[in-house]
């Protein structure tokens, strides 16, 4: 399919990626979404809360939204995408990964970013409801890399899923690692690993057969976290067999239904090979738009309304209507 015209025209002061994507991350606010928490239980004896905000009347429509590396279903990126989807009519089920909705996960494991066994369950779950017959799929960085995989790999995709939307998308994990490694992202990486071992903290208690002091204090950068723990509790030799097995970009030529990726030039934490252009091009399911601004998932707007927010619900209503004129 070919790319889509970007049309996102960010204010002045929010051109730069580093301004976008903090001011995104630790000053917006979204307010007027109601969520209540649902638990479910998963096969392996393991949890997974998802949050729910509803259409003011019932709907049949549900969109199911994933968050980034150590968010949550409370972070702004997530409330102001169900407050859009909520205002026009669709419901909104906001995930928690597992450890990730404000209690430690029961197992050594916990999420990555091809963890799509634990989308599948979200997914096989708000079937089982028998209230919907419309799924939308919504992902944003981590989230968005397990959208497209979980889209990509399988031939028993639902009927009932219409389209998925992947925001700020490191399809090639190991790209992006390093390009999040790299000087210009130092502060970013310094702050997602201080995240990441805290949160490892309470399993050095709890599994002293898994994980040692000697490997937590070994962690030094994160693809040593990767290394030692994402790697280990999740069945892959190491970090780079991680990386080369989770990464979509290898699974988005099998892509069949219709699927947004919006990735920003100027995102500092994707590399090249998360801009999938050729495959796009081969591709008349898979749509790649990539604005000249945004950072990551810094899609600032009019209103506190992103666009990354609007694009989403334009492409569901243009799947809706069977036309994609948006």
């Amino acid at each position: 399919m070919p790319i889509v015209e970007p049309t996102y025209k960010p204010p002045f002061w929010a051109k730069k990626s580093f301004v976008s994507t903090v001011f995104s991350g630790l000053a917006r606010t979204v307010n007027g979404v109601e969520q209540t928490r649902e638990r479910i239980e998963l096969n392996d004896g393991d949890f997974m809360d998802l949050d729910w905000s509803y259409a003011n009347q019932p709907s049949h429509k549900v969109v199911i939204l994933l968050h980034g590396l150590e968010g949550h279903a409370q972070r702004p990126y997530i409330i102001g995408t169900a407050k859009m989807f909520n205002q026009n009519g669709i419901d909104a089920c906001a995930v928690n990964f597992r450890g990730c909705s404000g209690e430690s996960n029961r197992l050594y494991r916990s999420y990555h970013s091809g963890a799509t066994e634990d989308l599948k369950a979200v997914v096989d779950h708000v079937l089982s409801k028998g209230i919907y017959d419309e799924i939308y799929i919504k992902g944003i960085s981590l989230g968005a890399n397990m959208a497209l995989k979980y889209v990509g790999e399988r031939e028993d995709v639902p009927k009932e899923l219409k389209a998925v939307i992947a925001v700020s998308s490191p399809c090639d994990l190991k790209g992006s690692c390093n390009e999040i490694l790299s000087l210009k992202n130092r502060h970013y990486a310094i702050r997602f690993l201080d995240h990441l071992k805290q949160k490892l903290k309470p399993k050095l208690i709890q599994f002293p057969e898994n994980l040692s002091i000697a490997d937590y204090k070994s962690i030094k950068t994160l693809i040593d976290f990767d290394h030692v723990y994402t790697s280990k509790a999740h069945g892959f030799k190491d970090a780079f067999d991680y990386y080369e097995q989770s990464s979509s970009l290898q699974y988005l030529p099998n892509i069949t239904v219709p699927t947004l990726i919006i990735n920003a030039l100027n995102d500092s934490f994707l590399s090249a090979e998360c801009y999938p252009v050729k495959e796009a091009k081969l591709n008349t399911n898979l749509y790649l738009e990539m604005p000249k601004y945004g950072g990551h998932v810094g899609f600032i707007d009019k209103g506190n309304v992103y666009y990354n927010e609007r694009r989403a619900f334009e492409f569901v209503n243009s799947i809706n209507k069977g036309r994609f004129d948006f």
